[in-house]
């Protein structure tokens, strides 16, 4: 979809008789406080169920295939303990990612009650979302997946089933970091096997079978060696055959170098989005309008909660909620509109849903 700069200035609406707050009526059962967020969308559910068998798998071929039958055990215990440490917070990361509040706005707050009750001045707008019936804070995109108007909301991934948003966006940084480790600790540790084992494992099974680099090796192998049962000390390496153990390898440093580079560039991109605090909704709009930003060491605090420390790695903590929104939060100021403009493009954009943005 392509993004022009009047994108900004949608569904703004200046005079509270167009919103049509008789047509937004607050939710007959509000959700109780407390209540778990899940998003009920089966692509995302599919999604964080691939995500999910995809780290169990890597867990599954490092476990049995390379570590549990190498012989050195200093070795397997270190990396099995630090393979299975990042495993265990990037689950744990993406579970939070999931079913965290992003920073949902009050759906079918857009009320004539609650219109009247902001006190509209001159000058003063707000923006209304048509399709949850909403009044958007600043920074506030409505989202056709999560059907709710998400604050800050940077992005909605399929792979965590939920909006990345002012509330979860720590967690997403951590998981997009802890899957980025264990992929690479995998790819590591895979080529160390292969190194390790092919001239132990799998050159006796060449050899049991008669098969060399050259072809006069095959006269050094005596008739009794031909003549006995096959024996392949496959157990020094891996619990499987050669061939099963090769299978499983190649598949895991597919997956590995997969999602290395794809959760590298998404870190990235989230880390780059908290240092410039702009999401990433707002750097494809790419608004001319100005608004004071936040620096970028406070933007980071604000999201990882509170000043460095090592539960900004801790998907259990969670980062610096902003106040309550207040009534002023609700308005805004449209100096930048005449009266004349916005009063006859009013009609045209009160019906258009503010801008969605979805991760692949």
């Amino acid at each position: 979809m392509m993004l022009i700069p009047t994108h900004h200035f949608r569904d703004i609406e200046r005079k509270p008789e167009y919103l049509q707050p008789e047509k937004c009526v607050p939710p007959p059962h509000p959700s109780p406080v407390g209540t778990m967020w899940f998003i009920r969308d089966g692509c995302g559910i599919a999604c964080a169920i691939v995500t999910w068998f995809l780290v169990l798998y890597a867990e599954f071929v490092v476990l049995f295939v390379m570590l549990i039958p190498s012989r050195d055990y200093v070795y397997s215990i270190i990396n099995g303990i630090v393979f299975n440490l990042l495993a265990f917070l990037a689950l744990a990361s993406h579970c939070r990612a999931m079913l965290t509040d992003p920073g949902a706005v009050p759906k079918g707050n857009a009320t004539k009650e609650f219109i009247e009750s902001l006190q509209l001045k001159p000058g003063q707008v707000v923006y209304k979302c048509p399709k949850c019936c909403s009044i958007k804070p600043d920074r506030a995109h409505h989202c056709s997946v999560c059907k709710r108007c998400i604050r800050k909301m940077d992005h909605h991934c399929p792979w965590v089933n939920n909006c990345v948003g002012e509330n979860n966006q720590k967690y997403f940084v951590l998981f997009t970091m802890y899957i980025a480790l264990i992929s690479l600790h995998a790819l590591i540790m895979v080529g160390f096997h292969f190194l390790h084992c092919f001239e132990e494992d799998w050159t006796n099974l060449l050899h049991t079978f008669g098969v060399t680099r050259e072809e006069t090796a095959e006269a050094r192998i005596s008739h009794h060696e031909k003549d006995q049962p096959l024996k392949v000390s496959s157990s020094e390496c891996s619990s499987f055959s050669p061939p099963t153990t090769v299978i499983l390898l190649i598949l895991l440093c597919f997956e590995g170098l997969l999602f290395l580079i794809f959760t590298s560039v998404m870190f990235g991109t989230q880390v780059h989005s908290i240092c410039t605090d702009e999401t990433g909704i707002e750097r494809l709009q790419r608004k001319q309008q100005p608004r004071e930003r936040t620096g970028s060491w406070e933007s980071v605090k604000e999201t990882f909660g509170g000043d460095f420390s090592l539960n900004w790695c801790n998907p259990f903590s969670g980062p610096c909620h902003p106040k309550p929104l207040s009534d002023r939060d609700w308005v805004r100021q449209a100096d930048s509109l005449s009266d004349t403009e916005n009063t006859e493009t009013t009609e045209e954009r009160k019906d258009e849903d503010s801008t969605e943005v979805i991760d692949e």
